[in-house]
C-alpha cells in the first residue's frame, strides 16, 4: 500500500510551526488514519514528542491526564504533545483547561487532541475550552486517495468505501465484512457511544443502525423504521439513536428542505452512511454490480457522504411527487442537486424547486462529475467551480 498524506495531517503540520499556539484538535471517525498521521507528523518533527492514547488504558482518569501532562512539561521547548481519544478520559475538558492556562505563559509544547466522537468532544469544547482550540477534520477516504493507495475505481469504492485497513481483505468478502463488523462497527458502537452515552436498550440501539445500513440515501419515516425492528421501543428512542450514529461519524441524517426551521425538525430523515463499507457490512457488494437500482442507491449516498463535508447545510427536498436529492446552503447560496447514476429518472422534481426558488442553482451530477466530487478535497470549492 503506497502511503498517502492525507489533507488533514498536511493543514496541521502547517498550524504546528506557526507562531500561534493553539490546541489543535483533530476529529473524525475510528480507521481514518488520525493516529497514522500524527506519526507520519512525529517521525519528521525536531524536536521531542510524547503520544499517548486513553484508548489503550483499561479506565483513563483525570490523574492519568495530569501524569501525561507532566511527562509533557519536562520535555524540551520546542516539543510535540498528543494525547489520542481524548474524550475517553471523565471530564477530560475541565482538566484540559487548567493544565493549559496554567501552563499559558511558559508553555513550550505544541498541543494536538485526537478524537472519534464528535458529541461528546463537542461538547467538552463548548463547555470549556472556548478560545483556546482549532478543529481541524480527519474524514472517511476519498476516491482519489484510494485510487493512489489501492489502485480502487469507482465500482470499487461503491463496494468497500474507504477503510484503508480493510482494504486488502476485499478478495475475501467474508473476512472483510467481519473485519468491518467487529473491528470498525463494534468498536464506534460499544467504546464510542454506548461507552459514553445513555443507551437503555443496546439490542435496539444495534437493530436500528442495521436497519438504517438497508436505506441508502433514502427517505424513511421513523415510524416505519420502527415497525421493522424486532424489539420495542418508539420514534424518540430511534431518532436519538440517529443521532447518536451521526455524532459518531457513522452516518449524516438529512431533514427536508422547507424554508422552515421547525419543518425541517420534524421530517423523515435522509439517511447517508459515511462509508460504502458499513452498508455492505450487511448487504452483498455483488448487487452493486447486478442492481441498477441498488447501484444509484450506493452512489447517490456515496455522493451525499461526500458532499456532507461541505462547510455549508446539507438537506433533501420533496414535495408530493417532486423531489430533488440533495439541497446544499453555502456561502449563501442554494444549490439544487440531481444525482445521475444511469437510471431513467426524471428532472421534473429540480425544475419544481427551481420554481419555487427561483434563485436557487441547479446542478446535476452523473457518474463522470460524480467522480470528481468524490475524489475532491474541497467541496465547496468544486460545487462553486462547475
Amino acid at each position: 500500500m503506497k502511503e498517502i498524506t492525507r489533507k488533514f495531517s498536511k493543514i496541521l503540520q502547517q498550524r504546528l510551526y506557526e507562531d500561534l499556539n493553539f490546541i489543535q484538535i483533530v476529529l473524525g471517525p475510528r480507521q481514518v488514519g488520525k493516529t497514522t498521521g500524527l506519526q507520519q507528523i512525529i517521525s519528521r518533527w525536531q524536536g521531542q514528542s510524547l503520544m499517548v492514547s486513553a484508548d489503550e488504558v483499561i479506565t483513563p482518569t483525570r490523574d492519568w491526564l495530569n501524569l501525561q501532562w507532566e511527562k509533557a512539561r519536562n520535555l524540551a521547548k520546542g516539543s510535540l504533545f498528543v494525547i489520542d481519544e481524548v474524550q475517553k478520559i471523565p471530564h477530560w475538558s475541565e482538566t484540559v483547561k487548567y493544565l493549559y492556562d496554567r501552563d499559558r505563559t511558559k508553555r513550550h509544547c505544541k498541543i494536538v487532541l485526537l478524537g472519534s466522537a464528535s458529541l461528546t468532544l463537542i461538547k467538552g469544547l463548548a463547555e470549556s475550552l472556548v478560545g483556546r482550540y482549532e478543529i481541524i477534520p480527519a474524514t472517511h477516504w476519498d476516491l482519489q486517495e484510494c485510487y493512489e493507495a489501492f489502485g480502487w475505481e469507482l465500482i470499487d469504492f461503491l463496494k468497500y468505501g474507504g477503510y484503508p485497513a480493510a482494504a486488502k481483505l476485499v478478495s475475501d468478502f467474508t473476512r472483510w465484512r467481519d473485519f468491518i463488523r467487529n473491528s470498525i462497527i463494534e468498536p464506534v458502537l460499544i467504546k464510542d457511544i454506548l461507552g459514553l452515552s445513555s443507551v437503555h436498550k443496546p439490542a435496539l440501539f444495534r437493530q436500528t443502525f442495521e436497519l438504517a445500513m438497508a436505506y441508502p440515501a433514502q427517505e424513511i419515516s421513523l415510524q416505519k423504521l420502527l415497525g421493522q425492528l424486532q424489539e420495542s421501543g418508539n420514534v424518540t428512542t430511534i431518532k436519538h439513536y440517529l443521532e447518536l450514529f451521526d455524532a459518531a461519524f457513522l452516518v449524516k441524517t438529512l431533514q427536508k428542505f422547507t424554508g422552515s426551521e421547525i419543518k425541517k425538525r420534524g421530517s423523515s430523515p435522509k439517511i447517508i452512511p459515511l462509508n460504502n463499507a458499513l452498508i455492505h457490512a450487511f448487504h452483498s457488494p455483488d448487487d452493486v454490480d447486478s442492481n441498477a437500482e441498488w447501484f444509484g442507491r450506493v452512489f447517490e449516498a456515496a455522493i451525499g457522504a461526500a458532499l456532507s463535508k461541505s462547510r455549508g447545510n446539507l438537506y433533501y427536498w420533496r414535495e408530493g411527487k417532486f423531489e430533488v436529492d440533495f439541497i446544499l446552503q453555502s456561502a449563501g447560496k442554494i444549490y439544487a442537486i440531481e444525482v445521475k447514476s444511469g437510471r431513467k429518472r426524471s428532472t421534473r422534481g429540480l425544475e419544481k424547486f427551481i420554481q419555487q426558488y427561483p434563485d436557487s442553482i441547479p446542478f446535476l451530477i452523473d457518474q463522470k462529475l460524480g467522480c470528481q466530487l468524490l475524489g475532491c478535497q474541497d467541496v465547496d470549492f468544486f460545487i462553486n467551480n462547475h
